[in-house]
């Protein structure tokens, strides 16, 4: 669990406009009108604000110095991290350096109402940074009201060359998707059930081959029995508030998702064993463990949706949120 976003290789104010006319005043409210989420210098400053808190963060593995720069998925695993470490290593983080990201880009949706919310794209320092294989940090930041900090909810980590191509309208601005969106495979909002379904079934449905999709499939079914235990998986949708989905329009047609979900890992040993608990689980365990170890994750997906066909699951964020004993 150390370092929960550094290994992540395998988240505008209202405006208010008065017109005058011949009839009288009339106001057209920020929450009503379609405009960009942000100003670029204002989605640059909350890229760098949320830089700041996680070096400082991580550097004492203090998880109240970066909490009001984080949310949903990624806030999750970022909090649950610092505290399993503050309490493994309480003189804060001997490894620590600092997060730098190079080549920051922006993509900025228009749309109407709150939540507002953006993605920031950058390289991390020491990752390769040119060419099909660089590797690119996408986070999303999301703004709950004109009041509210800008926090990242989810980060995923891809190749230059993965990274889908956005419609774009007038000024550059991306497209949002709407959870409820038809013309694809499967809508935004139905995402993390259906991923959840599938991981819990194995039933052939809506996700294409990959690494986090059969693969990861049996990489759980290979565990699931030892000689003195047996393993169970229960996946659940998480999409609610500050784990709930967002999406861009691609070029091809589909869109780009990011969304949530969580699964339960219990481990159940034989008379006479009993579960080992991971060092940097063990802070995190309510209860007493004897027989009997179930760990809480949280995982972070992010997705190309076509507008027909298999949903492709380009990458996956996950951490050990909490855990109990019995």
């Amino acid at each position: 669990m150390r370092r929960p976003i550094r290994t992540a290789w395998l988240a505008m104010t209202a405006t208010t406009v008065l017109s005058l006319a011949a009839s009288g005043c009339v106001t057209v409210h920020g929450e009503l009108a379609v405009v960009p989420s942000v100003k670029r210098s204002e989605a640059a400053k909350a890229l760098t604000g949320f830089v700041d808190a996680y070096n400082a963060a991580d550097k004492s593995y203090d998880p109240a110095l970066d909490q009001g720069r984080v949310s949903g998925a990624l806030g999750a695993i970022n909090q649950a991290g610092l505290r399993s470490n503050a309490a493994t290593s309480p003189g804060g983080n001997p490894q620590h350096r600092d997060l730098v990201l190079n080549d920051a880009r922006f993509t900025i949706p228009k749309k109407a109402g709150w939540p507002r919310w953006f993605v920031a794209e950058a390289t991390p320092a020491g990752a390769r940074s040119d060419g099909p294989d660089a590797v690119r940090w996408l986070m999303a930041f999301v703004r709950d009201s004109p009041d509210a900090d800008w926090k990242a909810a989810y980060l995923t980590s891809m190749k230059a060359s993965a990274i889908p191509r956005f419609t774009t309208g007038s000024g550059g601005y991306a497209v949002p998707v709407a959870d409820k969106a038809g013309g694809l495979a499967v809508a935004p909002g139905e995402l993390s059930a259906d991923y959840a379904a599938y991981l819990q079934s194995g039933r052939p449905g809506d996700f294409a081959p990959g690494p986090h999709t059969d693969q990861w499939r049996a990489s759980r079914a290979k565990t699931a029995k030892q000689s003195a235990s047996t393993m169970q998986y229960i996946d659940q949708p998480l999409k609610d508030g500050d784990f709930a989905p967002l999406a861009l329009a691609t070029k091809d047609g589909g869109a780009f998702v990011f969304f949530a979900t969580r699964y339960y890992q219990r481990q159940t040993t034989a008379a006479g064993y009993r579960p080992q608990v991971p060092k940097d689980v063990a802070p995190l365990v309510r209860g007493t463990v004897r027989t009997k170890l179930t760990k809480e994750w949280v995982s972070a997906q992010a997705a190309q949706v076509p507008p027909t066909g298999k949903v492709t699951i380009l990458s996956r964020l996950e951490g050990v949120t909490g855990a109990t004993g019995s």
